[in-house]
């Protein structure tokens, strides 16, 4: 990749955000598509966001991910906001639109995607169960409603979050508890339960109804210990590259107006951590 005068900036903001996968997986996009663009990493403390969003906008950053701590301090310094980002209160991906800066939410999206286009699985219909109430749980439920699940349930260890969460699915939502899991189509652990080397697990697989899909949206590592102890149960399983992966492409496609290399995206991302040297934290 050669940078030159003409060469156009996109970045990630986050702190920490040095662990950031964003970087490698948007790089190689642009190298595939032969994009005259380069992708950082910029660390903005906490309370730096719209600093940071005034900054981008006086020196034309083309667009921006967003990690944490600033989702929400995103959507607040923003004017103009996505559907997803005002539902959700969070903007992970900020691009432009003229001279404006508009945040969106691409994780819900990207979850979807990632079902549909990878595994073959249409959530329509299916009776789903979200175990969490975060951020990425919450993009997961409204996402689900959106793409005609029939139900979302949602539990977590606290009620009074697990309501709010199943409330962004409407009619369709519902708080529920664990023993929900035996009753639905699709499960998701939507928490960091099983990431890096803890070896716990945020349910047993073996109350999942036959045919069940388990869904862990920790992409380190790449087979959880959910998702392992799920298919010697012979349930189907996804882990979490997919929604990493494609929440990345749309935001790709929202900056530059080209259709995503998803799968040059996938591998670059797989690469690292198959066997990483440093194994990333969580984030994007």
């Amino acid at each position: 990749m050669t940078v030159s005068g003409e060469t156009r900036l996109a970045a990630v903001i986050g702190w920490p955000v040095r662990h950031s996968l964003s970087p490698r997986i948007h790089n190689a996009a642009f190298r595939e598509t032969g994009l005259d663009w380069v992708y950082l990493a910029l660390p903005v403390e906490p309370g730096q966001a719209p600093a940071a969003l005034s900054g981008a906008a006086a020196l034309g950053i083309e667009g921006l991910s967003v990690t944490m701590p600033h989702k929400s301090a995103v959507a607040a310094a923003l004017e103009h906001l996505s559907d997803d980002a005002v539902a959700l209160g969070a903007v992970n991906c900020v691009f432009r639109d003229g001279d404006r800066l508009v945040g969106d939410n691409t994780d819900g999206p990207g979850f979807v995607d990632a079902l549909r286009l990878d595994e073959g699985i249409d959530p329509a219909g299916m009776r789903c169960v979200v175990v969490g109430a975060g951020g990425a749980a919450r993009a997961v439920v409204r996402a689900l409603a959106l793409a005609g699940a029939d139900e979302v349930v949602v539990t977590s260890r606290r009620p009074e979050p697990a309501a709010t969460a199943a409330a962004l699915a409407g009619v369709r939502g519902r708080s529920g508890t664990l023993a929900d899991v035996g009753r639905c189509d699709l499960v998701v652990n939507a928490t960091p339960v099983g990431m890096g080397d803890d070896g716990a697990s945020p349910f047993d697989p073996r109350t999942c109804a036959d045919g069940t899909t388990v869904v862990d949206l920790v992409y380190h590592p790449a087979v959880t210990p959910l998702l392992e102890a799920a298919a010697q149960h012979g349930q189907r399983t996804v882990g979490g590259i997919g929604m990493l992966v494609h929440q990345a492409a749309r935001a790709f496609t929202q900056w530059t107006g080209v259709e995503a290399p998803v799968a040059a995206m996938a591998d670059s991302a797989r690469s690292v951590l198959v066997s990483p040297t440093d194994p990333p934290a969580t984030g994007r």
